[in-house]
């Protein structure tokens, strides 16, 4: 009796297969205790100084802000700003938003990239109207661990796009905006 080698190898290949596919679920291991999810909940403000088209002009305010961070670095963040110093003609915004947020731990530094949105309140020169618009946000910075319940917002660069932004109410004109903020966050849970 004589076996042919092209008929052992598909052979062979095919019981290959067959031991991989039965021997996936093996792989599948429960996460050591130390490194099993969880999540943080961070409160905090900052203060922040912003920059519009609209005119070129040049707002600072206040932003309350709540992350909800992971161990595997993906999290949640929610912020609401209000630009209301160093008005010209009574133009100031109000903003907020929600989105996905990335970090890592390096050391003491949490650096982390974020992507929002929400919408912004607008009133225009002399309270002459006010309009309710779109905002998306992309932007990101560096958390310090100053301590073990205290984070300080070394930084936070924010770029946002008004794409349905309209000063006449009729003609769509895209507003952004270039904003820095500088804050701290406390560790609620």
């Amino acid at each position: 009796m004589t076996v042919r080698l092209s008929r052992l190898v598909p052979a062979a290949a095919a019981m290959a297969l067959l031991l991989a596919f039965v021997s996936c679920p093996a792989l599948a291991q429960v996460i050591p205790a130390a490194d099993a999810g969880g999540f943080k909940i961070w409160a905090g403000g900052t203060a922040s100084a912003f920059n519009f088209d609209y005119g070129n002009r040049k707002l600072g305010g206040i932003t309350a802000l709540v992350d909800v961070d992971t161990r595997r670095g993906f999290g949640v963040e929610g912020e609401a700003r209000w630009l209301e110093f160093n008005q010209v003609a009574n133009v100031h915004v109000e903003t907020y938003s929600v989105g996905g947020r990335y970090h890592r731990n390096v050391r003491k530094f949490q650096p982390y990239v974020k992507a929002l949105i929400g919408f912004g309140d607008f009133n225009f020169p002399y309270n002459l109207a006010n309009g309710r618009f779109t905002v998306l946000t992309m932007g990101g910075g560096v958390d310090y661990q100053w301590k073990k319940r205290i984070s300080i917002r070394a930084v936070d660069m924010e770029y946002q796009m008004w794409p349905q932004f309209t000063s006449d109410g009729v003609h769509t004109t895209p507003l952004s905006d270039l904003g820095v903020s500088m804050g701290v966050r406390v560790k609620v849970f």
